[in-house]
């Protein structure tokens, strides 16, 4: 039986008869959702920004939230371009590769946790999504360390 000690590899999209539709991959089933997945079900629009904003609150309670780890998640993926102190001064505002971005305090900027949310998840203007760096509770450990970012401007 040699098949049994060298196995036939295929590759993945390729064609493969030993299924039904003749193909490697399995689609998965209806309904299902990934491991681990925790699906948003605020839409990528200006209306689902502004429910983001007034309705959603945080899934942590205050013994979950750790803001030591907020702040390194918030250094490796934000800080870069809001600035380790959130005031919009991060190394590539610095270096004026990416300009106009306001500090957190600033009063133009009304920020709630659920809009920080929303703003990770799927981006906001030249900020791009982070949905796929961050687990659902590392976003939320993020919104937690700017909100504290934030009361610290504020000061």
């Amino acid at each position: 039986m040699p098949n049994m000690y060298e196995p036939v590899g295929y590759e993945t999209y390729n064609e493969n008869p030993m299924f039904e539709n003749g193909m490697a991959s399995r689609t998965p089933a209806d309904g299902s959702v990934p491991r681990g997945f925790v699906p948003f079900d605020i839409d990528n629009t200006l209306e689902g920004y502004d429910l983001a904003k007034a309705t959603l609150k945080t899934q942590l309670d205050s013994t979950q939230v750790d803001l030591a780890r907020g702040k390194v998640l918030y250094d490796i993926y934000c800080g870069i371009c809001h600035g380790n102190q959130g005031d919009g001064q991060g190394n590539l505002v610095k270096r004026e590769k990416i300009l106009g971005i306001p500090a957190y305090n600033d009063a133009g900027r009304a920020i709630t946790e659920g809009s920080i949310y929303h703003t990770i998840y799927y981006g906001k203007n030249t900020m791009g999504s982070y949905a796929n760096q961050l687990s659902n509770e590392e976003r939320w450990q993020v919104v937690a360390y700017v909100l504290q970012l934030k009361a610290d401007l504020e000061k």
